[in-house]
C-alpha cells in the first residue's frame, strides 16, 4: 500500500494520539487531527486528505455530519470508528465502520476497503 495522507477526527485525545502513531507506523502521514465537526470540515478543506478516519459521534458536532459536508464538496474515502457500529450502519448502510475497540489488522483491512484496494493474500 502506498503512503497516504490521513485526517483523524476523534474527540478523545488519547485515542487520537494512539491512532496517529499507528497510522504513521503503517507508513502513512497524519495530515490533520481534529476533535469537532466544524474543525474537521475546515481541516479537510485545508489539508485535502486521501483518507479520513472519523469518530461517528463527537462531543462537538457529528462525525457523520462532518463527512456529509466534506464529501458534498469532494469525494474523500472515509472510515467511521464508533462504539455503536449498528447505529452508524443504520444511518450509513454502505459505510465502512469499525467497532471500538478494534485491532491493527482490522484497521488495515478497513483502509484497503476504503481505498478500493484488494485484500492482501493470507
Amino acid at each position: 500500500m502506498k503512503m497516504i495522507r490521513v485526517m483523524i477526527v476523534e474527540d478523545d485525545g488519547v485515542i487520537a494520539g494512539l491512532l496517529g502513531e499507528l497510522i504513521e507506523a503503517l507508513g502513512h502521514k497524519v495530515c490533520a487531527r481534529e476533535a469537532s465537526e466544524s474543525g474537521a470540515v475546515a481541516a479537510a478543506n485545508r489539508s485535502k486528505p486521501d483518507l479520513m478516519i472519523v469518530d461517528a459521534y463527537l462531543q462537538n458536532g457529528s462525525g457523520i455530519g462532518a463527512v456529509e459536508t466534506i464529501t458534498g464538496v469532494r469525494s474523500v474515502p472515509h472510515i467511521f470508528v464508533t462504539g455503536d457500529a449498528k447505529a452508524v450502519r443504520m444511518l450509513r448502510p454502505h459505510a465502512i465502520v469499525l467497532q471500538k475497540p478494534y485491532f491493527e489488522c482490522d484497521l488495515v483491512i478497513a483502509i484497503r476497503a476504503a481505498l478500493g484496494e484488494p485484500k492482501a493474500a493470507a
